[in-house]
């Protein structure tokens, strides 16, 4: 089994939580993530102590309680292939969030240090970018859900639609060097959906000395760690892949290295 990969456990805890990256699971030291499953009338309820948090409603819809607001009737679409733009809810270091499905409900938690300087909000579809990156086979469709524009002390969160048999995260690229402002250190981890369900989609990681070289197939519901390296995606033909990006490092910016062998395909100098 792969190291880098995450699979879900069988069958939601009693909180709903049927996936979970810590950094000490992960072994870094900023990206935290939870998928959590939640059937109409179940909740959770959690502190968020010295991280800050971004619920990203990735189906279903639920009533959102933090210490200085509530939302009622919060999301839209049911599933992530709808391929609407998601409802999310910023919540800040040292406060709390609850979370009550109104509907079945996918909920993914993503977290990284905080300061509780920036208020909780709610981020509508209409505070969400849509981008349309790259052309022919590698065209696909992003959503920038907490991008480094908007305030948070070190989440970066996006998601994105790669169409059967196109590639994305592509040409290869990484950010695992303090290096501004050339490139930025982050961590990553990626949660993946794939429609059919009985697919896979196609991740390479590698770093330039290829002391990490590795090709993974990820299924649906799994989530794959990068904790340095290249990473490009590929969809295969037949099965559109979803994923949801969760970054944060030390200075909160994307600034991207890409693989010099590679470069020429978005039209970057190569080797």
């Amino acid at each position: 089994m792969s190291t880098w990969i995450v699979k879900p456990r069988s069958a939601p805890d009693r909180e709903g939580a049927v996936l979970a990256v810590t950094p000490e699971s992960a072994g870094w030291t900023y990206v935290g993530f939870e998928l959590v499953r939640l059937s109409a009338g179940q909740s959770i309820r959690r502190d968020t102590g010295g991280r800050e948090a971004c619920l990203v409603l990735l189906g279903g819809k639920a009533d959102v309680t933090t210490r200085a607001a509530r939302w009622g009737e919060v999301g839209g679409r049911m599933s992530v292939f709808e391929g609407t733009k998601p409802y999310s809810v910023y919540v800040p270091a040292d406060d709390f969030y609850e979370v009550r499905a109104l509907t079945e409900l996918e909920l993914a938690v993503c977290a990284a240090p905080g300061d509780g300087r920036h208020p909780a909000r709610l981020i509508g579809p209409g505070q969400v970018a849509e981008e349309v990156r790259g052309s022919g086979s590698t065209r696909r469709r992003i959503h920038h859900i907490l991008p480094e524009t908007e305030p948070a002390r070190s989440l970066l969160v996006v998601e994105v639609f790669t169409p059967a048999g196109h590639w994305s995260s592509y040409p290869p690229h990484k950010h695992d060097r303090d290096a501004l402002p050339d490139e930025s250190l982050l961590e990553e981890t990626y949660y993946f959906r794939i429609r059919p369900e009985q697919g896979f989609a196609l991740q390479r990681i590698y770093t330039d000395d290829r002391s990490i070289d590795e090709t993974l197939a990820v299924g649906d519901g799994e989530a794959v760690l990068v904790p340095k390296g290249y990473h490009p995606v590929a969809a295969p033909p037949g099965y559109d892949v979803y994923y949801l990006n969760v970054m944060a490092g030390p200075v909160r910016t994307w600034s991207i290295h890409t693989d010099p062998d590679h470069a020429w395909i978005a039209g970057r100098p190569g080797r």
